[in-house]
């Protein structure tokens, strides 16, 4: 391993930690200070810390009952093994730091909300709208491994308006964006997937043209090869 994939190798380690520690540093804090729903205004009415708790995949976002639930957070493993051992694999190919970095943050929102799934229903128990949860608590935790809630924060609702009473279908609602309550891990995963794009689309586009033509030519060679008997 050449230094320049060890120093790599390290910044990804170095940074899987220090995201994880704070993301779980923030929900804990979160889950054992605030009741359902409680709040701090941070900046005015548009940043705020609103505690919830979501049983789907992120922003809220749910998916079925205690079935989806499983499903989810079954779905949560794999893809994080996916992604620790493509991770591995461009670490070996010494690939750009964008690409690492991407690949790791998706990696870190992926983990950050697993342990929410995997451990947070044996070691807390149930959150209430007037009841603060406790770790550990003596009479065991709300659920079973793999069917804990993820928390979530982080609150922006930025903007508010009434949509005009001609627009159809919406006409006459209010609306308010950013809506959507998130936590460390989901704007890990948000940042991870948006450096991605730019990285494939504008940073190393050639690199891939030249696999591409690397590829053609292999073909090619293979082709006009001379049979032999």
């Amino acid at each position: 391993m050449s230094d320049t994939v060890k120093k790599k190798t390290w910044i990804c380690v170095g940074l899987i930690v220090l995201l994880l520690v704070i993301d779980q540093a923030v929900k804990i804090w979160i889950k054992t200070s605030f009741p359902i729903g409680g709040e701090i205004r941070l900046i005015g009415d548009w940043c705020r810390l609103h505690f919830v708790e979501n049983e789907g995949i992120a922003f809220g976002i749910s998916f079925g009952a205690s079935f989806g639930k499983l499903f989810l957070s079954l779905f949560r493993m794999i893809a994080s093994a996916f992604i620790v051992f493509f991770l591995a694999r461009q670490l070996k190919k010494d690939a750009p730091y964008t690409l690492l970095i991407s690949i790791t943050l998706i990696l870190i929102g992926a983990v950050g909300n697993l342990i929410d799934c995997c451990f947070y229903g044996l070691v807390f128990n149930e959150s209430g709208y007037d009841q603060v949860a406790t770790m550990f608590p003596d009479g065991g935790g709300y659920a079973g491994f793999l069917f804990g809630r993820v928390v979530d924060m982080f609150y922006f609702p930025m903007f508010h308006w009434t949509w005009p009473d001609w627009v159809p279908w919406v006409g006459g609602n209010n609306a308010e964006f950013f809506n959507a309550i998130f936590n460390v891990a989901d704007a890990c995963v948000c940042v991870g997937v948006a450096l991605l794009i730019v990285d494939q689309l504008w940073l190393h586009p050639e690199k891939k043209e030249e696999e591409n033509a690397s590829e053609t030519s292999q073909k090619s060679e293979n082709n006009t090869a001379p049979e032999t008997t």
